[in-house]
Order: structure tokens, then sequence, then C-alpha cells
């Protein structure tokens, strides 16, 4: 279980609050909205109306107790700055910070933040190679260069193992997990079989992907 101190609960904020409730962690929310703070309540441990921005009040929240701080202001550029920049000077263990675009990400690195989130960006890469594609169902990036897809085995390869595709060597991809009746397994061998209705989870890229389903 970690503490965390979510700034700005706007509908990412709100999110973010309700998923590590699910998760089991201490989230303590601060914004300047009163409404926004009302509907955050149910998620949180404690919650805070305040302007992030102003020195001594983030100063009282005491920045250094929490293992991780969420700078989630999407509204403004200047605002977000001004939290990351003092969150840092605060000794914040860890920052991250929701950005807008490229340059909006390089000045809040260069005012503190740890890492930073494109939620817009994100999902509409997501979206894009999701819903323009027959084949692929859901991915996670890893890195610019790799991904875990999940995809619909062609028909061509169900009955036969995962020694006979040979998809390593001829695409470079690997068959990590299957999707089956809505439950995931790892268990996967070279006698791994394919059966019609699977959902296979890969691990490559996506020009291997294409490369390998044309």
């Amino acid at each position: 279980m970690k503490s965390i101190l979510i700034v700005g609960i706007g509908r990412f904020g709100l999110n973010s609050a309700k998923k590590l409730k699910e998760l089991g962690h201490q989230v303590m929310a601060v914004d300047n909205n009163e409404e926004n703070i009302n509907r955050v309540l149910p998620f949180v441990t404690d919650a805070v109306i305040g302007n992030a921005a102003n020195e001594q009040f983030l100063n009282s929240l005491g920045v250094k107790s929490y293992d991780l701080c969420l700078v989630t202001i999407g509204d403004s550029f200047q605002s977000s700055l001004e939290v990351t920049s003092l969150l840092n000077d605060f000794g914040a263990k860890y920052i991250v910070a929701r950005a807008s675009s490229d340059v909006h990400a390089k000045f809040l690195l260069r005012n503190g933040a740890d890492e930073i989130i494109y939620p817009e960006k994100q999902l509409a890469e997501w979206a894009s190679i999701r819903y323009s594609s027959d084949h692929i169902f859901d991915y996670m990036e890893l890195d610019a260069n790799c991904a875990i897809y999940e995809i619909e085995p062609p028909a061509s390869w169900v009955g036969k193992t995962v020694a006979q595709l040979d998809i390593r060597r001829k695409f470079g991809m690997n068959i990590i997990g299957c999707r089956e009746n809505g439950r995931v397994s790892m268990e996967i061998s070279p006698d791994t079989v394919m059966h019609n209705g699977d959902r296979l989870l890969i691990a490559g890229n996506l020009d291997s992907i294409k490369k390998c389903f044309k």
C-alpha cells in the first residue's frame, strides 16, 4: 500500500483516485473546486479544497510523506508547472505529471517531474491501432519499438502448435499468453495448440504484426 497525493480532480484525477482506491492505496485529493472534491470524497482517504500553486498551502500538506505525487491538472499549463516545481522544492519523493503536449512535457521535466503521462495522446494511439485493424483487439506499449498485442489467430493457425507456426523465427514475435473463455493463461509451450476463438497475447512490434498478418 502506498500513500498518494493527487493534485487536480478533473475526469482523469477522479478516475485515478477510483482505481487507486480499488488497488488499496491511501489517497489524498486536492483541488480548488468544491464540487470536484465532493465528487471524489467516496474514493479517497482524505480530500481538501485549496490552491496547490500556493506555496504555504502546498507545504502544509507535508508532501515529503507521500510515496507518489500525481499532478493531474489538465486545464492550466501554468498551474501544472507551478505545482510540479513546488512539489520538487518541498522534497516530493516521486512526481508524475500530466502533459497535453511535448512542449508541456519538456517544461514539466525541467521543473521537477520524474515522469510524464499523456492520457489523450496515449488513448488516441491505442484507439488508432485498435480500430484500424481487423485482428488487433488490444495492445499495451512497452516502449517505442515493442508492445504486447491481443490478436485473433488466423484460420491457417487453428489446429497447429506454437512449434509448427514458428513465428519467433519467421516474424520476430513471441506468443506469451492465450485468452480463452475470458481467462488468460501464460502457460505457453511449443506444444500449445491454437483453437478457433482463442485470443493470443503476442509480444513484438507493429511492423512485425503487419508483416505477419499482411
